[in-house]
């Protein structure tokens, strides 16, 4: 587990060297000037793959910060953890529902995880396709399969998806597809369990990655144009209907901008593009449209490190985080009141680490 901050905690899942017989996560404090501090090592009880994964959100906090979930794409398996003041406590660890659990997403007491299927036509239909699958965690944070939750993604094909998130009314769960170029959305039912078949559409641009949903339903998802000039693409999802709505608007960022995290206030968004090593930065306005952060008609990226992956903010937006396979590190940036950010501290990971989430 990795924890960064001033009196607040960042949590980042890690492929360890050893990750294909032991996952781990590391925790990191950061202290006022942003230097990290690495807090200890807690075993998941659950394998990795020993690489990094084509994925966001391979671990999740709930709204009370109480409960940690961590995928473990090497033994099918997801771990639930108790956070607590010193490092966390393993709580229990259940069967994903899937071959490779790589992306989870929490809303209440609900649990959602992605898993990326086997792709073997010898095995089951729920291993061998790419599905989602629901559980619901108790007050004692112990996950508990929901029946009948797990739906395949495609029976036609691989998808290679990349994150599962619940909307922000819990209403609908976005799936991204980096193969098939492809939004999925599942309605969540009342028993919650999603609804039998998904709505599917295109994607602005090749490759959609990561995401985060804003206000007014919104949801900006950053879309990797197979490696090349990606953009940062907003839409709006009906919380009623699940149907996601064309483009609202395109903003051209980096080569292979894969992860996308928007200031608590939601004016400021910040994306990584993995191939260049950099942070585009860019402004959201109140109706979803998004301009260049600086005054410029071009993006205006700041370096982060090699193969830069997944960004998170500290809850008080005091510090920005990059988990950069590239060169393993996690880099710290202050973040000012107007949103531009400048660097601090850094620590070393394995380059294999795979999820980053803050406090």
């Amino acid at each position: 587990m990795i924890g960064l901050g001033c009196s607040k905690q960042a949590f980042a899942k890690i492929a360890t060297p050893r990750e294909a017989s032991s996952n781990q996560v590391i925790a990191f404090d950061v202290d006022s000037r942003g230097r990290i501090i690495e807090l200890g090592r807690f075993d998941t009880q659950g394998q990795g793959t020993g690489a990094p994964l084509g994925n966001q959100s391979a671990i999740a906090l709930d709204a009370s910060d109480r409960w940690m979930f961590v995928t473990n794409a090497g033994s099918s398996s997801l771990t639930s953890f108790r956070l607590q003041p010193t490092g966390l406590q393993l709580v229990n660890v259940v069967n994903s529902g899937g071959y490779q659990p790589i992306s989870v997403t929490v809303f209440g007491t609900l649990v959602y995880v992605l898993n990326e299927g086997s792709h073997n036509p010898s095995d089951p239909e729920e291993i061998r396709y790419d599905n989602i699958s629901g559980f619901r965690f108790t007050g004692g944070g112990v996950l508990v399969p929901i029946p009948n939750s797990t739906r395949i993604i495609d029976n036609t094909q691989p998808t290679a998806p990349a994150q599962i998130g619940f909307n922000k009314s819990g209403t609908v769960l976005l799936i991204t597809e980096k193969a098939t170029n492809t939004l999925t959305t599942y309605l969540v039912q009342q028993d919650d369990t999603p609804a039998l078949q998904p709505l599917k559409r295109p994607s602005a641009v090749p490759t959609p990655f990561g995401f985060t949903f804003g206000d007014r339903d919104f949801v900006f998802i950053t879309e990797a144009n197979g490696g090349g000039l990606g953009e940062t693409v907003s839409y709006r999802i009906d919380r009623v209907t699940g149907a996601v709505s064309n483009a609202v608007d395109r903003i051209e960022q980096g080569n292979a901008a894969c992860w996308t995290v928007l200031s608590s206030d939601q004016t400021v968004g910040y994306t990584t593009n993995t191939a260049d090593g950099s942070v585009s930065l860019y402004r959201v306005n109140f109706n979803g449209t998004m301009d260049y952060f600086f005054n410029s008609s071009v993006d205006t990226p700041i370096p982060t490190g090699a193969g830069v992956r997944d960004a998170v903010l500290l809850q008080n937006n005091h510090f920005l985080f990059t988990l950069n396979n590239g060169d393993g590190r996690v880099r710290s940036f202050w973040v000012n009141r107007s949103g531009s950010i400048a660097p601090r501290g850094m620590a070393t990971i394995p380059g294999s680490a795979t999820g980053l989430i803050a406090r």
